[in-house]
């Protein structure tokens, strides 16, 4: 089997951390809004250790990303686009990329300056990132929120784009990253 990228399509590796990151995202979104419902309570302090541990395997997932990104580069080729779109898709890339890290390190930072703990599913704990603070704490938070909406806003634009390259160019911007699918111009 073709674990890396190859000219035509994304590889197995790259395309679960891809996909692995989306559902991961969309995880936490639930499991947070579930824990906001909750009175004060261990089911809720659960909840938000769970995702804690959550945001931090999205961290690690995204470092792992763009390791096998950086490790995989120029491959596959750029889908024939305008200039302005090839810049557009990097940029969006870029700024995906920069969201989906900033959001599980600034719920880091939110956490030790509100004197929480950050375990990873109880196995250990990752140190603090700041001295208690509560004017951090609710600066992060507020922080933490607003990345979390641009990340949505950027990640269904992204999605629209793929959306357009398949159902509008037909193009094979889409199949090379879907699993199980393989690009129809070989």
């Amino acid at each position: 089997m073709q674990w890396r990228n190859t000219a035509d399509s994304y590889g197995p590796v790259a395309k679960f951390l891809h996909w692995a990151i989306v559902v991961l995202i969309i995880a936490q979104y639930v499991v947070i809004e579930a824990a906001e419902e909750l009175p004060r309570g261990l089911e809720k302090l659960e909840l938000v250790s769970r995702h804690k541990s959550v945001g931090m395997l999205v961290l690690l997932l995204a470092v792992a990303r763009i390791l096998w990104k950086l490790a995989n580069r120029g491959q596959p080729g750029l889908v024939p686009m305008p200039r302005l779109q090839r810049i557009a898709a990097a940029t969006g890339h870029g700024v995906l990329y920069l969201l989906i890290l900033a959001q599980p390190i600034t719920g880091w930072m939110m956490s030790s300056a509100a004197n929480y703990p950050v375990t990873f599913f109880g196995w250990f704990q990752f140190p603090a990132l700041l001295a208690p603070s509560e004017a951090a704490h609710e600066a992060l938070e507020e922080t933490h929120e607003v990345l979390f909406t641009v990340l949505v806003v950027v990640a269904v634009i992204h999605a629209l784009a793929a959306l357009y390259h398949h159902f509008r160019l037909k193009d094979d911007t889409l199949r090379r990253m879907l699993p199980f699918v393989q690009p129809r111009h070989r």
